[in-house]
């Protein structure tokens, strides 16, 4: 893809950010965020997730600038600083993390399709499965025939999505009651949500999901037309949708009490629209998500073949995922990622594990690879590589990783141990795929520091295994 002409602009950039921070998360915001905080909390709460995440995008941004020559975002990042075996659980993790998240996507998309045909029920019937996988396979044909034109459809999507958003912004700025909003503002006439830290917490844990595709821009580096629109691109986008994730929270919390949010279906922005503007605001924002989840899933499946491909391109993955088809598109690492997909989509047919769950064990895989990001850049300014000319912006990047750095912590132990071992569980068997990777270019599987790395995820592996089969874990 060495000609401009098959290049990614700043446009298409932003488009797979925001196309994939934006997909079902914030359709369920005022019912997923008031069932865990009142006003007040949820205010602490978006302050501190908003310069956590902050410093993240501005991670990806210095990482983009200063390390140009390295492609693929998370996973080089873990690889440049931690070694190949960190490398490729960070590409592994992240691929997992997104192809469970499309099956979540699915489930979503066909539970709001049983808003209008009941047949589709919950999400899970025989009918929203058959749904799901031929929308799954038209999804694959169609990324098949070019990264840039599907990326042109994300585009497109992505304006689509907004459009909704706006509208729903605009119409509860107007019927936005404060004495709704200030009524109980720290959630003491609701003493289940318990006290205000802890509101604060199980707030966080909802963002922690919401803001995930920070990193898509990064992921497809390669394929910029200018490298400082990475950068550009990651900020740009990340601030675009954390505006719409606050209106979206706190406008509604100025309709309706958080009690009556907190009993909400979702999507729960639907029902918020319908008790200001009648029926026609829930079809409106229905038709909103159905577009959302559809750009979402497309953002998802280009950046789960791209991470196997970058992986493949520099011998961490196997040799077969580095094939490409005549579009220049990684068909090996596609037809991998969506023949998952299928059987997860068949294995939600036959286990109850719903929408939620799904997502949660998606996230706290994807939390791995945001922590070797923050560390790699809190490494490079503190060993000031790259910053030999330049010592007043090693300070502020120095604090800014920092920032990072505890903030990624703060998530993995916010998204909890179970999660953790049960994603030890998907973690350990990759290194099948990592001995093959080495194999072939003839180099020894592990380093000692990695043996030992390795035998912990395995050791975590057999417990949520364990844990599984005795009933002290559930999924």
């Amino acid at each position: 893809m060495s000609d401009s002409s098959g290049k990614l602009k700043l446009g298409a950039l932003v488009a797979l950010v925001v196309g994939s921070m934006i997909g079902g998360g914030i359709f369920s915001l005022p019912q997923n965020m008031a069932a865990s905080a009142g006003v007040g909390a949820v205010l602490i709460g978006w302050a501190i997730t908003a310069v956590g995440m902050l410093t993240l995008a501005f991670v990806f941004q210095t990482l983009a600038n200063r390390k140009p020559d390295l492609d693929g975002g998370v996973y080089a990042y873990a690889k440049a600083g931690f070694g190949d075996y960190m490398g490729f659980s960070s590409a592994w993790g992240y691929w997992i993390s997104a192809w469970l998240g499309n099956v979540g996507y699915f489930v979503l998309l066909f539970s709001t399709l049983g808003y209008f045909f009941p047949i589709f029920g919950e999400g899970n019937t025989p009918a929203a499965i058959i749904g799901a996988s031929i929308l799954l396979w038209a999804v694959h044909f169609l990324v098949l025939r070019g990264i840039k034109e599907a990326a042109f459809i994300n585009l497109v999507t992505t304006v689509a999505k907004i459009v909704p958003l706006v509208l729903f912004a605009l119409i509860c700025l107007f019927a936005f009651k404060l004495d709704v909003f200030t009524a109980d503002i720290w959630g003491l006439g609701t003493p289940e949500l318990g006290s205000v830290m802890n509101q604060v917490r199980n707030m966080m844990l909802v963002t922690v999901w919401v803001f995930i595709g920070i990193e898509g821009a990064s992921i497809f580096s390669s394929r910029a037309e200018k490298r400082s629109d990475v950068g550009k691109a990651t900020v740009i986008g990340f601030v675009t949708v954390l505006l719409f994730l606050v209106l979206v929270n706190v406008l509604s919390l100025g309709i309706m009490t958080q009690p009556e949010l907190a009993k909400l279906q979702n999507p729960s922005m639907a029902a918020v629209l319908e008790h200001v503007v009648g029926h026609w605001g829930a079809v409106l924002i229905s038709v909103g998500l159905i577009i959302s989840l559809l750009g979402a899933l497309l953002s998802w499946v280009l950046l789960c073949a791209e991470i196997m491909f970058a992986a493949a391109k520099d011998h961490t993955m196997p040799e077969f995922l580095r094939r490409e088809n005549a579009n220049q598109v990684p068909a090996n690492a596609l037809w991998l990622t969506n023949a998952m997909v299928q059987i997860f989509l068949v294995i939600t047919l036959f286990s109850s594990s719903t929408y939620l769950s799904l997502i949660y064990l998606a996230t706290s895989m994807i939390l791995v690879p945001y922590l070797w990001s923050a560390a790699y850049a809190f490494l490079l300014a503190l060993r000031s590589e790259t910053y030999e000319q330049a010592l007043a912006e090693r300070k502020k990047d120095l604090f800014i990783g920092a920032v990072a750095l505890l903030y990624a912590i703060w998530l993995l132990y916010a998204g909890g141990v179970k999660y953790l071992l049960l994603s030890a569980l998907l973690y350990a068997p990759g290194a099948i795929l990592f001995a093959k990777a080495k194999r072939e270019v003839g180099q020894p599987i592990f380093t000692n520091v990695e043996k030992l790395i390795f035998a912990a995820v395995v050791v975590g592996a057999l417990v949520a295994a364990y844990g599984l089969y005795d009933g002290f874990l559930t999924l």
